[in-house]
């Protein structure tokens, strides 16, 4: 069987979907799997905020689905987290994720600044780099003085930015920077090979990760059912039951591209521990809840804890946030 399988032009990406087409011919034997590159919206516009592209769903995951509903690939390969939790995906369904990498923040600092520079001076008056609004307010939660300035671009080209001192462009015409320090994903530079550049990683329960972080998800078409029993074999259940729950609470959030929402799951045996916060964009309002339950209900366990946070006043921060 011949398997088209989309992703976007980012050399992340293509690491991920690489992994994906040697996952899947090592469990099917005799399957071409073709990789078709995609430059979404979100890799088009590297100046702009990701919002007018409808967010993350809109910027880097709508064209490609679109090329599935319409029959042109059979699959489509998505970083987890930039799939939209909130909202219906009328005609798909994610066939498998991958076990899940490394979900933890890290810190990649400039040339000539030491992690206890920034710690003794709380920040002030250094930048930090990010596009996500989640790490924006975690970063002026643990850093009281610093400046976030929006920063864009894929992982090896923000490095590649920080180093070389430039400014970031904006949409307006103007620019920011140039940052002294990123916040990224561990697992996106794992993936393009700067993990090296990694000055400090932040503990969970410094900065709670996306949800979704750190998973690989192949999305299909509802009914195509021979690709569906194909991504059934390289489906893991561990990150899959931590996937339904993280996204459970976004779904009972309601939130959307703006709001400072996290969530992460573990399994370990039959039990599944979730923990998800809702911050303020200046990290000053913080709330989280922490729960367990069966590992084989993690819907369940997701709906608790994001009730909890609804009655906790989560929903005041969400609709404070949302764009106006």
């Amino acid at each position: 069987m011949r398997l088209r399988i989309g992703t976007r032009k980012s050399s992340m990406a293509l690491a991920q979907t690489e992994a994906i087409a040697r996952q899947l011919s090592a469990a099917v034997p005799g399957i071409d799997v073709e990789i078709v590159k995609f430059e979404t919206s979100g890799d088009t516009d590297q100046t702009g905020k990701l919002l007018p592209h409808g967010g993350k769903g809109g910027a880097f995951v709508a064209e490609i689905r679109n090329a599935v509903r319409s029959g042109e690939l059979q699959a489509a390969m998505h970083s987890l987290k930039d799939m939209p939790g909130n909202e219906d995906t009328p005609g798909l369904v994610i066939g498998a994720t991958l076990a899940r990498d490394p979900a933890t923040d890290v810190l990649v600092l400039r040339a000539g600044l030491s992690l206890d520079e920034l710690r003794a001076s709380h920040g002030k008056g250094f930048k930090i780099g990010t596009n996500a609004v989640r790490r924006a307010a975690y970063a002026r939660r643990l850093f009281p003085g610093i400046e976030v300035i929006h920063y864009r671009g894929a992982a090896d080209t923000r490095v590649r930015k920080l180093d070389r001192l430039e400014k970031q462009r904006l949409a307006d015409g103007g620019a920011v920077g140039p940052a002294d320090a990123l916040i990224m994903a561990r697992s996106g530079l794992e993936r393009v090979g700067l993990a090296n550049r990694i000055a400090y990683e932040f503990q969970v329960t410094e900065m709670l990760p996306a949800a979704g972080q750190g998973i690989v998800a192949v999305e299909c078409s509802a009914d195509d059912w021979p690709t569906r029993s194909i991504l059934a074999k390289i489906d893991d259940l561990a990150a899959r039951r931590c996937a339904d729950a993280e996204r459970e609470v976004l779904w009972v959030l309601n939130g959307h591209c703006n709001s400072p929402i996290a969530g992460f799951a573990t399994v370990t045996g039959h039990q599944m521990s979730l923990t998800a916060s809702v911050l303020d964009e200046d990290g000053k309002r913080f709330i989280e809840v922490s729960r367990q339950g069966h590992a084989d209900r993690p819907r369940e366990l997701g709906r608790a804890v994001g009730l909890e946070l609804l009655a906790k006043g989560a929903a005041d921060i969400i609709e404070r946030s949302r764009p106006k």
